[in-house]
Protein backbone atom coordinates (compact mmCIF):
# COMPACT_ATOMS: atom_id res chain seq x y z
CA UNK A 1 0.00 0.00 0.00
CA UNK A 2 1.15 3.81 -1.07
CA UNK A 3 2.46 5.79 1.93
CA UNK A 4 -0.69 8.55 1.74
CA UNK A 5 -2.97 6.02 0.89
CA UNK A 6 -2.17 4.41 4.03
CA UNK A 7 -2.62 7.64 6.64
CA UNK A 8 -6.02 8.91 5.12
CA UNK A 9 -5.11 12.40 6.05
CA UNK A 10 -4.68 11.33 9.46
CA UNK A 11 -1.06 12.29 9.78
CA UNK A 12 1.06 14.51 8.18
CA UNK A 13 4.40 14.01 6.44
CA UNK A 14 7.12 15.81 3.42
CA UNK A 15 7.95 12.42 2.55
CA UNK A 16 7.45 11.43 -0.72
CA UNK A 17 4.83 8.40 -1.40
CA UNK A 18 6.60 5.27 -1.56
CA UNK A 19 5.51 1.20 -1.03
CA UNK A 20 4.51 0.71 2.47
CA UNK A 21 5.91 -3.32 3.12
CA UNK A 22 4.44 -3.47 6.80
CA UNK A 23 2.71 -1.35 9.78
CA UNK A 24 4.01 -2.61 13.30
CA UNK A 25 4.53 -1.49 16.62
CA UNK A 26 6.71 -4.30 17.54
CA UNK A 27 10.65 -3.92 17.04
CA UNK A 28 11.66 -7.42 15.65
CA UNK A 29 8.58 -7.21 13.17
CA UNK A 30 10.42 -4.57 11.20
CA UNK A 31 11.44 -4.88 7.37
CA UNK A 32 12.82 -2.64 4.71
CA UNK A 33 9.57 -0.51 3.34
CA UNK A 34 7.76 -0.87 7.24
CA UNK A 35 6.18 2.18 9.17
CA UNK A 36 7.32 1.19 12.62
CA UNK A 37 4.94 2.87 15.17
CA UNK A 38 6.46 3.66 18.60
CA UNK A 39 4.11 3.09 21.22
CA UNK A 40 4.80 3.67 24.97
CA UNK A 41 3.82 1.25 27.68
CA UNK A 42 4.38 0.44 30.73
CA UNK A 43 7.98 -1.20 30.72
CA UNK A 44 8.58 -0.65 26.64
CA UNK A 45 9.05 2.73 24.58
CA UNK A 46 9.27 2.47 21.05
CA UNK A 47 10.87 6.12 21.04
CA UNK A 48 13.61 4.60 22.31
CA UNK A 49 14.54 2.32 19.36
CA UNK A 50 13.13 4.54 16.51
CA UNK A 51 16.76 5.50 15.13
CA UNK A 52 17.25 1.96 15.35
CA UNK A 53 14.36 0.94 13.52
CA UNK A 54 15.00 3.14 10.63
CA UNK A 55 18.62 1.97 10.29
CA UNK A 56 16.84 -1.30 10.15
CA UNK A 57 15.16 -0.14 7.00
CA UNK A 58 11.87 1.14 8.27
CA UNK A 59 10.86 3.65 5.52
CA UNK A 60 9.47 6.02 8.65
CA UNK A 61 8.36 6.16 12.24
CA UNK A 62 5.52 7.45 14.08
CA UNK A 63 6.13 9.06 17.08
CA UNK A 64 4.49 11.58 19.93
CA UNK A 65 7.55 13.62 20.20
CA UNK A 66 10.58 15.82 17.91
CA UNK A 67 13.17 12.51 17.90
CA UNK A 68 15.42 14.59 15.73
CA UNK A 69 14.95 12.09 12.49
CA UNK A 70 13.90 14.94 10.10
CA UNK A 71 11.29 14.06 7.32
CA UNK A 72 12.02 10.12 8.42
CA UNK A 73 9.43 10.76 11.47
CA UNK A 74 5.74 11.36 11.16
CA UNK A 75 4.27 13.21 14.58
CA UNK A 76 1.25 12.66 15.65
CA UNK A 77 -0.96 13.16 19.43
CA UNK A 78 -1.81 9.70 20.07
CA UNK A 79 0.57 7.06 18.72
CA UNK A 80 -1.60 4.10 19.42
CA UNK A 81 -4.86 5.93 18.00
CA UNK A 82 -2.82 6.49 15.11
CA UNK A 83 -1.51 2.96 14.64
CA UNK A 84 -5.65 1.77 15.17
CA UNK A 85 -6.81 3.53 11.92
CA UNK A 86 -3.89 3.01 9.84
CA UNK A 87 -4.80 -1.26 10.58
CA UNK A 88 -8.34 -0.43 9.52
CA UNK A 89 -7.01 1.19 6.48
CA UNK A 90 -4.57 -1.36 5.93
CA UNK A 91 -7.05 -4.07 6.00
CA UNK A 92 -9.19 -1.88 3.74
CA UNK A 93 -11.75 -1.22 6.58
CA UNK A 94 -12.97 -4.39 7.17
CA UNK A 95 -15.47 -2.63 10.53
CA UNK A 96 -16.81 -0.73 8.22
CA UNK A 97 -18.59 -4.16 5.86
CA UNK A 98 -20.07 -5.78 9.17
CA UNK A 99 -22.81 -4.71 11.49
CA UNK A 100 -20.37 -4.29 14.79
CA UNK A 101 -22.48 -4.95 18.20
CA UNK A 102 -19.97 -4.23 21.74
CA UNK A 103 -19.98 -5.72 25.31
CA UNK A 104 -18.27 -4.01 28.03
CA UNK A 105 -18.64 -4.05 31.68
CA UNK A 106 -17.26 -5.93 34.39
CA UNK A 107 -19.27 -8.94 34.17
CA UNK A 108 -21.48 -10.55 32.08
CA UNK A 109 -19.57 -9.88 28.26
CA UNK A 110 -18.70 -13.45 27.74
CA UNK A 111 -22.37 -15.01 28.57
CA UNK A 112 -23.90 -11.77 26.14
CA UNK A 113 -21.74 -11.84 23.38
CA UNK A 114 -22.45 -15.48 23.03
CA UNK A 115 -26.56 -15.25 23.69
CA UNK A 116 -26.18 -13.28 20.95
CA UNK A 117 -24.39 -14.95 18.75
CA UNK A 118 -26.36 -17.75 19.15
CA UNK A 119 -29.71 -16.01 18.33
CA UNK A 120 -28.07 -14.42 15.14
CA UNK A 121 -26.29 -17.63 14.00
CA UNK A 122 -30.07 -19.60 14.51
CA UNK A 123 -31.33 -16.78 12.07
CA UNK A 124 -29.26 -17.38 9.24
CA UNK A 125 -26.92 -14.47 10.12
CA UNK A 126 -23.24 -15.38 10.05
CA UNK A 127 -21.68 -14.29 13.02
CA UNK A 128 -17.95 -13.01 14.48
CA UNK A 129 -17.37 -12.84 18.48
CA UNK A 130 -14.45 -11.28 19.75
CA UNK A 131 -14.55 -12.40 23.27
CA UNK A 132 -12.36 -13.97 26.39
CA UNK A 133 -13.05 -17.52 25.87
CA UNK A 134 -12.12 -17.64 21.92
CA UNK A 135 -12.82 -15.83 18.65
CA UNK A 136 -15.13 -17.37 16.56
CA UNK A 137 -15.73 -16.64 12.50
CA UNK A 138 -19.02 -18.39 12.15
CA UNK A 139 -18.44 -21.99 13.76
CA UNK A 140 -15.13 -21.75 12.56
CA UNK A 141 -12.88 -21.03 16.46
CA UNK A 142 -10.05 -18.70 16.20
CA UNK A 143 -7.66 -19.26 19.59
CA UNK A 144 -7.63 -15.82 20.98
CA UNK A 145 -4.99 -14.72 23.64
CA UNK A 146 -6.68 -10.95 24.81
CA UNK A 147 -10.12 -10.28 25.56
CA UNK A 148 -9.96 -7.24 22.98
CA UNK A 149 -6.76 -8.25 20.37
CA UNK A 150 -4.50 -5.50 19.63
CA UNK A 151 -5.54 -3.09 16.92
CA UNK A 152 -3.40 -5.12 13.71
CA UNK A 153 -4.53 -8.44 15.14
CA UNK A 154 -8.17 -6.91 15.19
CA UNK A 155 -8.40 -5.76 11.94
CA UNK A 156 -6.62 -8.90 10.45
CA UNK A 157 -9.75 -10.82 12.05
CA UNK A 158 -12.34 -8.39 11.18
CA UNK A 159 -10.44 -9.05 7.25
CA UNK A 160 -11.12 -12.81 8.00
CA UNK A 161 -14.93 -12.16 9.00
CA UNK A 162 -15.50 -9.87 5.96
CA UNK A 163 -13.93 -12.65 3.66
CA UNK A 164 -15.76 -15.40 5.12
CA UNK A 165 -19.21 -13.63 5.06
CA UNK A 166 -20.09 -12.44 8.08
CA UNK A 167 -22.82 -9.84 8.32
CA UNK A 168 -22.66 -9.44 11.70
CA UNK A 169 -19.75 -8.75 14.76
CA UNK A 170 -20.61 -9.02 18.52
CA UNK A 171 -17.79 -8.17 20.69
CA UNK A 172 -16.17 -8.74 24.05
CA UNK A 173 -14.65 -5.13 24.37
CA UNK A 174 -12.45 -4.48 27.17
CA UNK A 175 -11.25 -1.19 29.25
CA UNK A 176 -7.73 -2.15 28.10
CA UNK A 177 -8.89 -2.54 24.58
CA UNK A 178 -10.74 1.03 24.55
CA UNK A 179 -8.10 3.08 26.93
CA UNK A 180 -5.33 1.15 24.52
CA UNK A 181 -7.23 2.10 21.71
CA UNK A 182 -7.37 -1.35 19.97
CA UNK A 183 -10.67 -0.60 18.42
CA UNK A 184 -9.27 1.39 16.05
CA UNK A 185 -11.82 3.52 14.19
CA UNK A 186 -14.99 1.06 14.48
CA UNK A 187 -18.58 2.08 15.25
CA UNK A 188 -20.65 0.08 16.60
CA UNK A 189 -24.08 -0.17 15.42
CA UNK A 190 -25.18 -1.56 19.35
CA UNK A 191 -23.00 -1.16 22.38
CA UNK A 192 -23.82 -2.71 25.84
CA UNK A 193 -22.99 -1.90 29.11
CA UNK A 194 -23.30 -4.81 32.20
CA UNK A 195 -22.26 -3.44 35.13
CA UNK A 196 -18.96 -2.24 36.98
CA UNK A 197 -17.56 -3.35 40.22
CA UNK A 198 -13.82 -3.71 41.31
CA UNK A 199 -11.56 -5.26 38.70
CA UNK A 200 -7.95 -3.96 36.86
CA UNK A 201 -7.90 -1.38 39.95
CA UNK A 202 -3.88 -2.44 39.37
CA UNK A 203 -4.15 -0.77 36.18
CA UNK A 204 -6.74 1.58 36.54
CA UNK A 205 -6.14 3.73 38.99
CA UNK A 206 -9.38 4.50 40.58
CA UNK A 207 -13.29 3.32 39.80
CA UNK A 208 -13.62 6.38 38.32
CA UNK A 209 -10.79 5.62 36.09
CA UNK A 210 -11.70 2.51 35.73
CA UNK A 211 -15.24 3.73 34.74
CA UNK A 212 -14.21 6.41 32.18
CA UNK A 213 -12.46 3.57 30.27
CA UNK A 214 -15.03 1.71 30.06
CA UNK A 215 -17.37 4.95 28.91
CA UNK A 216 -15.33 5.40 25.98
CA UNK A 217 -17.37 2.77 23.33
CA UNK A 218 -20.70 4.86 24.05
CA UNK A 219 -18.46 7.98 22.10
CA UNK A 220 -18.15 5.38 19.63
CA UNK A 221 -21.87 3.48 18.83
CA UNK A 222 -25.43 4.27 17.69
CA UNK A 223 -27.27 3.24 20.16
CA UNK A 224 -26.76 2.10 24.23
CA UNK A 225 -28.14 -0.23 26.05
CA UNK A 226 -27.24 -0.03 30.10
CA UNK A 227 -27.88 -1.60 33.07
CA UNK A 228 -30.71 0.15 35.21
CA UNK A 229 -29.43 -1.96 38.32
CA UNK A 230 -26.28 -1.35 38.19
CA UNK A 231 -25.25 2.32 39.80
CA UNK A 232 -22.49 2.77 37.11
CA UNK A 233 -25.40 2.01 34.31
CA UNK A 234 -27.41 4.64 35.40
CA UNK A 235 -25.07 7.20 35.59
CA UNK A 236 -24.31 6.53 31.93
CA UNK A 237 -27.31 6.58 31.05
CA UNK A 238 -27.93 10.31 32.06
CA UNK A 239 -24.33 11.17 30.85
CA UNK A 240 -24.28 9.68 27.44
CA UNK A 241 -25.90 11.33 24.72
CA UNK A 242 -26.67 8.62 21.79
CA UNK A 243 -29.74 6.53 21.21
CA UNK A 244 -29.98 4.79 24.20
CA UNK A 245 -32.49 2.10 26.05
CA UNK A 246 -32.66 0.60 30.16
CA UNK A 247 -32.46 -3.46 31.13
CA UNK A 248 -33.49 -4.13 34.56
CA UNK A 249 -34.51 -7.53 36.36
CA UNK A 250 -35.09 -5.54 39.38
CA UNK A 251 -37.71 -2.96 38.45
CA UNK A 252 -38.99 -1.04 35.60
CA UNK A 253 -36.98 -0.26 32.76
CA UNK A 254 -37.41 -0.02 28.58
CA UNK A 255 -36.75 -3.81 28.58
CA UNK A 256 -37.39 -5.49 31.73
CA UNK A 257 -37.89 -8.94 33.26
CA UNK A 258 -40.98 -9.98 35.57
CA UNK A 259 -42.09 -12.91 36.84
CA UNK A 260 -38.93 -14.53 37.52
CA UNK A 261 -38.66 -18.15 38.00
CA UNK A 262 -35.28 -19.47 38.77
CA UNK A 263 -34.59 -23.61 39.02
CA UNK A 264 -31.13 -25.30 39.26
CA UNK A 265 -32.60 -26.86 35.22
CA UNK A 266 -32.88 -23.39 34.13
CA UNK A 267 -35.68 -20.33 34.81
CA UNK A 268 -38.61 -18.68 32.99
CA UNK A 269 -39.58 -15.06 33.13
CA UNK A 270 -41.77 -12.56 31.27
CA UNK A 271 -39.82 -10.08 28.97
CA UNK A 272 -41.90 -6.32 29.22
CA UNK A 273 -41.27 -4.02 26.76
CA UNK A 274 -43.84 -1.14 25.67
CA UNK A 275 -46.50 -2.30 27.81
CA UNK A 276 -45.69 -5.55 26.56
CA UNK A 277 -44.55 -9.04 27.65
CA UNK A 278 -43.01 -12.01 25.83
CA UNK A 279 -42.79 -15.30 27.78
CA UNK A 280 -39.17 -16.46 27.86
CA UNK A 281 -37.85 -19.57 28.78
CA UNK A 282 -34.63 -21.08 28.67
CA UNK A 283 -32.05 -23.79 30.18
CA UNK A 284 -29.58 -21.20 31.26
CA UNK A 285 -29.54 -21.38 35.14
CA UNK A 286 -29.20 -17.72 37.53
CA UNK A 287 -30.60 -14.85 38.22
CA UNK A 288 -27.73 -12.93 36.71
CA UNK A 289 -28.17 -14.95 33.48
CA UNK A 290 -32.37 -13.83 33.50
CA UNK A 291 -30.32 -9.98 33.56
CA UNK A 292 -27.51 -11.03 30.47
CA UNK A 293 -30.41 -12.89 28.54
CA UNK A 294 -32.66 -9.75 28.87
CA UNK A 295 -30.40 -7.48 27.35
CA UNK A 296 -29.33 -10.32 24.96
CA UNK A 297 -32.96 -10.20 23.73
CA UNK A 298 -33.22 -6.40 23.67
CA UNK A 299 -30.25 -6.67 21.58
CA UNK A 300 -31.06 -8.55 18.93
CA UNK A 301 -34.60 -6.96 18.85
CA UNK A 302 -33.18 -3.45 18.70
CA UNK A 303 -31.36 -5.45 15.23
CA UNK A 304 -34.50 -6.00 13.74
CA UNK A 305 -34.67 -9.77 14.10
CA UNK A 306 -38.54 -10.84 14.79
CA UNK A 307 -39.46 -11.31 18.44
CA UNK A 308 -40.82 -15.00 17.62
CA UNK A 309 -37.40 -16.18 15.85
CA UNK A 310 -35.55 -14.10 18.77
CA UNK A 311 -37.35 -16.06 21.94
CA UNK A 312 -37.02 -19.19 19.85
CA UNK A 313 -33.26 -19.31 19.90
CA UNK A 314 -33.13 -18.37 23.49
CA UNK A 315 -34.97 -21.60 24.00
CA UNK A 316 -32.27 -23.48 22.21
CA UNK A 317 -28.90 -21.77 24.07
CA UNK A 318 -26.90 -23.85 26.35
CA UNK A 319 -25.44 -22.04 27.69
CA UNK A 320 -21.68 -21.05 28.02
CA UNK A 321 -18.24 -23.51 28.66
CA UNK A 322 -17.33 -22.04 32.41
CA UNK A 323 -20.32 -19.69 32.86
CA UNK A 324 -22.35 -21.35 35.70
CA UNK A 325 -21.39 -24.78 34.10
CA UNK A 326 -22.57 -28.30 35.77
CA UNK A 327 -19.59 -30.34 35.72
CA UNK A 328 -21.21 -34.46 35.48
CA UNK A 329 -20.29 -36.38 38.63
CA UNK A 330 -22.33 -39.00 39.09
CA UNK A 331 -22.75 -38.50 42.58
CA UNK A 332 -25.92 -37.21 44.71
CA UNK A 333 -24.24 -33.87 44.84
CA UNK A 334 -23.00 -31.25 41.89
CA UNK A 335 -19.76 -29.46 41.14
CA UNK A 336 -20.26 -26.34 39.25
CA UNK A 337 -17.58 -24.58 37.00
CA UNK A 338 -18.02 -20.84 37.11
CA UNK A 339 -15.33 -17.88 36.25
CA UNK A 340 -16.10 -15.64 38.54
CA UNK A 341 -13.33 -14.03 39.75
CA UNK A 342 -14.50 -10.48 41.35
CA UNK A 343 -16.34 -9.99 44.56
CA UNK A 344 -19.43 -9.15 42.86
CA UNK A 345 -18.97 -12.06 40.61
CA UNK A 346 -19.06 -14.11 43.07
CA UNK A 347 -22.12 -13.02 45.29
CA UNK A 348 -24.05 -13.40 42.01
CA UNK A 349 -23.34 -16.91 41.44
CA UNK A 350 -23.17 -18.27 44.77
CA UNK A 351 -26.64 -16.29 45.40
CA UNK A 352 -28.28 -17.52 42.04
CA UNK A 353 -27.31 -21.17 43.22
CA UNK A 354 -28.34 -20.91 47.02
CA UNK A 355 -31.81 -20.92 45.80
CA UNK A 356 -31.70 -23.87 44.08
CA UNK A 357 -29.17 -25.80 46.88
CA UNK A 358 -30.57 -28.46 49.33
CA UNK A 359 -27.29 -29.03 51.23
CA UNK A 360 -24.33 -27.51 51.85
CA UNK A 361 -23.52 -24.70 49.48
CA UNK A 362 -19.61 -24.85 49.24
CA UNK A 363 -17.21 -22.55 47.60
CA UNK A 364 -14.20 -22.98 46.64
CA UNK A 365 -11.96 -19.94 45.12
CA UNK A 366 -8.57 -18.34 45.24
CA UNK A 367 -7.21 -14.72 43.90
CA UNK A 368 -4.94 -14.21 41.30
CA UNK A 369 -0.81 -13.31 41.91
CA UNK A 370 -0.02 -9.44 40.38
CA UNK A 371 -3.05 -8.39 40.65
CA UNK A 372 -5.21 -5.81 42.86
CA UNK A 373 -5.08 -7.39 46.44
CA UNK A 374 -7.64 -5.10 47.46
CA UNK A 375 -9.96 -7.25 46.25
CA UNK A 376 -8.74 -10.02 47.93
CA UNK A 377 -10.78 -10.01 51.60
CA UNK A 378 -13.97 -8.34 49.62
CA UNK A 379 -13.94 -11.86 47.71
CA UNK A 380 -14.23 -13.88 50.75
CA UNK A 381 -16.71 -11.28 52.47
CA UNK A 382 -18.74 -11.56 49.08
CA UNK A 383 -18.33 -15.73 49.47
CA UNK A 384 -19.00 -15.75 53.10
CA UNK A 385 -22.40 -14.12 52.44
CA UNK A 386 -24.23 -16.95 50.60
CA UNK A 387 -21.94 -20.18 50.69
CA UNK A 388 -22.20 -22.07 54.12
CA UNK A 389 -18.47 -23.27 54.18
CA UNK A 390 -15.44 -22.34 51.74
CA UNK A 391 -12.10 -23.61 50.59
CA UNK A 392 -9.54 -21.32 49.98
CA UNK A 393 -7.02 -22.13 47.92
CA UNK A 394 -4.95 -20.72 45.08
CA UNK A 395 -5.63 -19.45 41.47
CA UNK A 396 -2.88 -17.88 39.27
CA UNK A 397 -0.43 -17.34 41.72
CA UNK A 398 2.17 -16.03 38.90
CA UNK A 399 4.91 -13.96 40.84
CA UNK A 400 3.59 -13.69 44.01
CA UNK A 401 3.63 -16.23 47.05
CA UNK A 402 -0.02 -18.40 47.14
CA UNK A 403 0.24 -18.77 50.61
CA UNK A 404 0.45 -14.87 51.02
CA UNK A 405 -2.17 -14.39 48.94
CA UNK A 406 -4.42 -16.49 51.03
CA UNK A 407 -3.60 -14.90 53.63
CA UNK A 408 -4.85 -11.50 52.48
CA UNK A 409 -7.69 -13.37 51.65
CA UNK A 410 -8.53 -14.55 55.10
CA UNK A 411 -8.24 -10.95 56.41
CA UNK A 412 -12.03 -10.62 54.75
CA UNK A 413 -13.36 -13.55 57.15
CA UNK A 414 -12.00 -11.99 60.96
CA UNK A 415 -15.58 -10.97 61.63
CA UNK A 416 -17.49 -14.30 60.05
CA UNK A 417 -18.37 -17.80 61.75
CA UNK A 418 -18.40 -19.63 58.01
CA UNK A 419 -16.30 -22.56 58.68
CA UNK A 420 -13.32 -22.82 55.83
CA UNK A 421 -10.24 -25.14 54.85
CA UNK A 422 -7.31 -23.59 53.26
CA UNK A 423 -5.95 -25.99 51.12
CA UNK A 424 -2.67 -24.28 49.29
CA UNK A 425 -2.50 -26.61 46.23
CA UNK A 426 -5.90 -26.23 43.78
CA UNK A 427 -6.05 -29.47 42.48
CA UNK A 428 -5.42 -30.67 46.42
CA UNK A 429 -8.38 -28.58 46.89
CA UNK A 430 -10.86 -29.53 44.70
CA UNK A 431 -10.06 -33.62 45.82
CA UNK A 432 -11.05 -32.33 48.89
CA UNK A 433 -13.95 -30.62 48.21
CA UNK A 434 -15.12 -33.69 46.69
CA UNK A 435 -13.93 -35.86 49.33
CA UNK A 436 -15.97 -34.08 51.69
CA UNK A 437 -19.20 -33.57 49.86
CA UNK A 438 -22.15 -34.57 51.00
CA UNK A 439 -25.48 -35.00 49.74
CA UNK A 440 -27.34 -32.47 48.03
CA UNK A 441 -24.33 -30.29 48.64
CA UNK A 442 -23.75 -28.09 45.24
CA UNK A 443 -19.85 -27.12 45.14
CA UNK A 444 -18.70 -24.28 43.01
CA UNK A 445 -15.41 -23.82 41.54
CA UNK A 446 -14.40 -20.26 41.76
CA UNK A 447 -12.31 -18.30 39.04
CA UNK A 448 -11.39 -20.74 36.72
CA UNK A 449 -14.25 -21.01 34.32
CA UNK A 450 -13.01 -21.69 31.09
CA UNK A 451 -9.01 -21.42 31.45
CA UNK A 452 -7.33 -24.67 31.16
CA UNK A 453 -4.02 -23.67 32.33
CA UNK A 454 -2.55 -21.72 35.70
CA UNK A 455 -0.06 -19.12 35.41
CA UNK A 456 2.90 -19.55 37.87
CA UNK A 457 6.10 -17.38 38.49
CA UNK A 458 7.34 -15.75 35.38
CA UNK A 459 4.59 -16.47 33.22
CA UNK A 460 4.81 -19.94 32.89
CA UNK A 461 1.86 -21.49 32.05
CA UNK A 462 0.79 -25.13 33.13
CA UNK A 463 -2.17 -27.42 31.96
CA UNK A 464 -5.19 -27.60 34.90
CA UNK A 465 -8.82 -28.05 33.32
CA UNK A 466 -10.73 -28.33 36.24
CA UNK A 467 -13.19 -30.25 34.70
CA UNK A 468 -10.46 -33.14 34.11
CA UNK A 469 -9.27 -32.67 37.77
CA UNK A 470 -12.84 -33.22 39.09
CA UNK A 471 -12.73 -36.93 37.09
CA UNK A 472 -9.24 -37.58 38.61
CA UNK A 473 -10.67 -36.70 42.03
CA UNK A 474 -13.90 -39.07 41.50
CA UNK A 475 -11.26 -41.34 40.35
CA UNK A 476 -9.86 -41.25 43.54
CA UNK A 477 -12.71 -41.30 45.63
CA UNK A 478 -13.49 -45.27 43.95
CA UNK A 479 -9.74 -46.60 45.06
Amino acid sequence: MRLYELLEDNAVTSLEDTEISVITDNTKKVVPGSIFVCVKGASFDGHDFAEEMLANGATAVICERDLGLGDRQIITENSRRLYGKLCAKWFDHPERKMKLIGVTGTNGKTTITNIIKHILMENGHKTGLVGTIQNEIGDEIVPTGNTTPMAFELMELFDKMVKSGCEYVVMEVSSFGLVQHRIGPCRFDIAVFTNLTQDHLDYHKDMEDYYQAKKMLFDACDIALCNADDEYGRRLLSEINCEKYSFSIKDTADYYADGIKIKSSGSSFWLCKGGKSSLIKTSIPGMFNVSNITVAVATCLKLGIPSDKVFASIETCRGVKGRCEVIPTGRDFTVICDYAHTPDAVENILRSVKEYTKGRLVCLFGCGGNRDATKRPKMARSASMYADKLIVTSDNPRNEDPEAIISDILTGLSDSNIPYDVVTDRREAIYHALKTACKDDVIVLAGKGHEDYQILADGVHIHFDEREVVAEGLELLEQ
